[in-house]
């Protein structure tokens, strides 16, 4: 509950810190999936699904952390005119998070099936991964310096972006590759999902950096 003395000052870190605090576990599930990569391409099953296991958790984690930055921005009420923006930015990042369950559940049945996939699509998949987190740390970062000035988080949004288009470049260059790889069908229609939903994290980054932006207008 916000009391009369607090400051709209004072509401803004606490939103701040609420959305952090999701943001954190966001990250924490998208270092896993370059490392659930790896398992998937030396064929480590058993370590590949302790690692789904922990990304569920995980994922667990960042709804519970969404529903208290949403019953935190309840609380704070109308003082706080930017709390459609915390909102938003924090329903963004948090797709990264469900995107990443997607990805190791099909990475997981892929393994489990036995399905023949060239080792160089496997390699190129690691790279995807890999190129898809540091997007998302490349967000962390943004939030990290929204308290020092707009300036700044503009500078650090377009690292974003960048980060974005590099996905972007590998995985259309990737979706070719798998299609003309003589698969069958099945994996290939996963692992065409795989590769969407990889985009996608980089896709919800960017989204989110571009809020993070306006909200460096207010802090």
């Amino acid at each position: 509950m916000v009391l009369p003395s607090e400051t709209e000052e004072r509401v803004k870190r606490r939103a701040m810190n609420a959305c952090n605090d999701n943001l954190r576990k966001v990250v924490d599930i998208s270092r896993k999936i370059p490392q659930l990569a790896e398992y998937f391409a030396s064929g480590d099953k058993e370590n590949a699904r302790k690692l789904f296991s922990d990304i569920r958790t995980g994922e667990e984690e960042v709804i519970k952390a969404r529903r208290m930055v949403s019953q935190e921005l309840a609380e704070i009420g109308a003082i706080l005119t930017a709390r459609e923006d915390f909102l938003r930015f924090t329903n963004l990042s948090s797709e990264i998070a469900d995107f990443s369950e997607g990805i190791a559940y099909y990475l997981v049945e892929i393994m489990e099936h036995n399905w023949n996939i060239q080792p160089e699509i496997k390699k190129d998949i690691i790279k995807l991964s890999l190129a898809v987190l540091d997007s998302v740390l490349k967000l962390r970062e943004t939030m990290m310096v929204l308290n020092y000035g707009s300036q700044k988080t503009l500078e650090k949004a377009k690292d974003v972006e960048i980060a974005e288009r590099i996905v972007d470049d590998q995985y259309r260059a990737l979706t070719i590759k798998v299609l003309s790889g003589k698969l069958e069908v099945p994996v290939l229609l996963l692992l065409r999902d795989v590769l969407q939903l990889l985009e996608n994290s980089a896709d919800k980054a960017e989204d989110a950096a571009d809020v993070a932006r306006m909200l460096s207008f207010i802090m």
